[in-house]
């Protein structure tokens, strides 16, 4: 019993925690409320270990075998789409789920470090070297040039997915799925993996190590009597053959073949996670997925890359034990990823009539249909206008012209996406406006195309999409990020202004001050810095000493407006003295 009375009290700290974000969240779509004086949280209690009941789970080698970790949930593609694409929707209008704010942003309108998110380009700055390694630490790099012939060891065909592979040991760097391009898009799948996975890297999602090689078929070896299982079931042997039937259809340079090495996961695999509900083997997840402001922000980053596969197929929890040794062991806690982003960048369906409509519609839109109906189909739409770039058709129909951020769909409903509110949106453009043009050039060299066009295309194509999300969600609610004060100066960063969305005389600063208890405002100074800082010089309204620190006649908002988005900057202060300077207790975005 000792264990659940543990998860018990956790769970119960964990309530409280989000209890209160939900309280901060809540009170972002209202008027501005008065914030505590206490330090904002950036570490979400989820990362804390959790013990959970050992049982029984037998398995062909180990008929006693014993697992303390949580269940493997398996899921399925069909399932899914009919549940998000049908039940969901009535469910949630017959409870008359009306949504609302994000539960999970803290005092400062930003998202803690959890189990699901940690913040990197967002609050951190990250080289482009950085960025360029994505999630890969650099004892898993992998080096072909380096290795002998026959060490790669292969152990495990392919089961299952759109690309062909196996599983490969490498000595000293752990396992890795390998995948092959298509024939029909050649290397544009492993160039999107590696791509996708370095652009939720730096946002701040986990996502697993993804790279481009190219190595010669000798480096691997074959363990004798493998099969494989492909998406229908169907078991095969994988032998040489099978082997040279993989490699035959992937790119290649002279005798080198072109592969996506994924390394694997660290921890115990126990299925992808849910975009709705908790899951209840976890006593770390309370807070319903749908409500959490990172997964709602992270349609943004699917819409930048077209990642309409954004699916839970196409997303892995693991149970991270305390003792790495045994990986079903307990204590220990869940990690949520992002998996596969092969499908980005222009990924293509056999009919084209599908393609064209990624993006822009579901798979079974019943609102399109509805319009179709009504205006029998004469109603412009978006697919009837894209088009493939000539010499660039390996990205199919990703382009920038016909993109508009704010009406971009995945491939059927996601519950969390659908949710997306603008400051869930506005947060995440926050940090997708740290991608400096220089990081996108990045980005589309590490796909490592053939051609040059092609690097050039997928740059000019990944800056549109984002200069077009930047231009939408940084200009209605306040875009001034890195809130912060000094001694009795507060300053910020003005995203927009740092990204150009629009002409820089448009951005004329004011700024006002109102005392709690107080009828009237003041304008005070606004310094604006010419690499977009923005700074506010702060009057004293308390003296040193004296009043509680946290007394009414302490407390002061700064109201800061830069003349292109609509909604101003509410920034939450305790004015401690003159001695100690002023405190930021919270910020609040509010509506224009």
């Amino acid at each position: 019993m000792t264990h659940l009375r543990l998860s018990f009290a956790h769970s119960v700290a964990r309530f409280a925690a989000v209890s209160a974000l939900a309280l901060g969240a809540a009170a972002c779509a209202s008027q501005p409320r008065r914030f505590p004086l206490r330090e904002p949280l950036w570490k979400d209690t989820d990362l804390l270990s959790v013990r959970l009941p050992c049982r029984a789970d037998p398995t062909p080698k180990d008929p006693k075998h014993i697992s303390c970790a949580p269940e493997a949930y398996v899921s399925s593609f069909a399932w899914d789409a009919a549940d998000n694409t049908l039940f969901h929707p009535i469910t949630s209008a017959l409870a008359v789920d009306l949504g609302g704010e994000a539960a999970n942003a803290n005092s400062l309108d930003e998202v803690a470090d959890s189990a699901w998110f940690t913040n990197r380009l967002g609050r951190h700055p990250m080289t482009v070297d950085e960025l360029g390694r994505g999630a890969c630490a650099p004892a898993v790099i992998l080096d072909p040039d380096t290795a002998t012939d026959g060490s790669w060891l292969i152990d495990q065909g392919k089961p299952n997915g759109a690309s062909p592979g196996f599983r490969v040991r490498v000595p000293g760097k752990g396992k890795f799925m390998f995948k092959t391009d298509s024939k029909a898009q050649p290397e544009r799948p492993s160039a999107a993996s590696v791509i996708g996975a370095a652009v939720y890297n730096a946002a701040g999602f986990y996502t697993s190590c993804e790279q481009v090689i190219y190595l010669k078929p000798s480096l691997l070896e074959l363990k004798p009597g493998l099969r494989s299982a492909d998406n229908s079931g169907i078991e095969r042997p994988f032998d040489a053959a099978a082997l040279a039937h993989v490699l035959e259809q992937t790119t290649k340079r002279g005798e080198l073949v072109r592969l996506q090495a994924s390394a694997w996961l660290p921890g115990q695999l126990i299925g992808p996670f849910r975009y709705a509900g908790t899951r209840g083997d976890d006593p770390n997840d309370i807070l319903p997925h749908q409500d959490r402001r990172d997964l709602r922000g992270g349609r943004l980053v699917a819409a930048w890359l077209d990642h309409f596969d954004a699916r839970e197929q196409n997303s892995m929890d693991t149970w991270l034990a305390d003792d790495h040794e045994h990986e079903e062991s307990s204590p220990g806690y869940v990690r949520h990823y992002y998996l596969d982003t092969s499908d980005t960048l222009g990924s293509e369906w056999d009919w084209d009539g599908i393609s064209r409509r990624l993006g822009h519609s579901y798979l079974l839109d019943f609102q399109d249909v509805a319009v179709d109906l009504i205006t029998l189909g004469i109603l412009p739409r978006p697919w009837f206008r894209v088009e493939r770039q000539k010499g660039a058709e390996l990205f199919g129909y990703f382009e920038v012209k016909v993109f508009e951020p704010e009406l971009w769909k995945n491939e059927y409903p996601n519950p969390t996406f659908s949710r997306q509110t603008e400051r869930d949106g506005a947060w995440m453009a926050r940090i997708l406006a740290r991608f400096t043009p220089e990081m996108v050039t990045k980005l589309a060299k590490m796909g490592q195309f053939s051609d040059p066009f092609h690097t050039s295309y997928l740059n000019q194509v990944l800056q549109g999409r984002l200069d077009k999300i930047l231009a939408r969600y940084l200009t209605r609610l306040s875009p001034v990020g890195d809130v912060h004060v000094d001694n009795s100066r507060l300053c910020g960063l003005d995203l927009a202004r740092l990204r150009g969305v629009a002409p820089d005389d448009r951005f004329q600063y004011h700024a006002s001050l109102s005392v709690e208890g107080a009828a009237a405002e003041r304008s005070v100074p606004v310094i604006p810095g010419k690499s977009a800082e923005v700074c506010v010089d702060l009057p004293h309204v308390a003296a040193d000493g004296g009043s509680p620190d946290d007394a009414p006649g302490r407390y002061v908002i700064v109201r800061l407006t830069n003349g292109v988005a609509g909604g101003p900057l509410a920034a939450h202060l305790y004015d401690l003295g003159p001695a100690r300077g002023f405190k930021l207790a919270g910020i609040e975005r509010l509506d224009p």
